[in-house]
């Protein structure tokens, strides 16, 4: 009977293999460098190689930092309706540098980032059936916390909302 041992490392790419699957890789995809760096190591190439091939995709425009930051704000944002602070923590995830984290963040248009926030409470307030005004309020307050929305402008909405009723 064989003995069954941890699987062997697979087998590193070539540079020219591996660089040609990170091409596709950033192409299907914004990537960060750091999802690039990650990719490149799992691929088994060496330290060296992995910067020199990153220098080289960022270059010829492969993946830019910057454009990475813009698009993962915008999408989480719009799509699973993030706040600031969760986008934040996540672009630092990426160590996306603090100054494209800011310009991703400016992105946001301020508007719909309040009617963004509105809504989820909105939609939040009609599942929540809690008798008690104030584990109510608290509720929707933690929700909109958890989902990176700031503590003053989830009050400031809670505000407006029951100006409604």
């Amino acid at each position: 009977m064989m003995r069954k041992g941890p699987p062997e490392p697979p087998k590193p790419l070539h540079y020219a293999d591996a660089k040609a699957k990170a091409m596709a890789y950033c192409a299907y995809q914004e990537r960060s460098r750091q999802q690039l760096r990650d990719k490149l190591a799992e691929w088994g190439q060496e330290p060296e190689a992995i910067e020199r091939m990153l220098t080289e995709l960022e270059q010829e425009n492969f993946f830019n930092e910057e454009r990475f930051a813009i698009a993962y704000a915008g999408s989480k944002f719009r799509v699973k309706h993030w706040g600031r602070y969760k986008i934040l923590q996540g672009l630092k995830q990426h160590r996306v540098p603090d100054t494209l984290q800011q310009k991703a963040l400016r992105e946001i248009d301020p508007e719909q980032y309040w009617e963004a926030l509105l809504t989820l409470l909105d939609k939040k307030s009609k599942s929540t059936h809690d008798k008690d005004p104030y584990a109510r309020k608290n509720k929707l307050v933690r929700y909109a916390i958890s989902k990176g929305y700031e503590q003053d402008l989830v009050w400031d909405a809670l505000k407006e909302l029951e100006g409604d009723d």
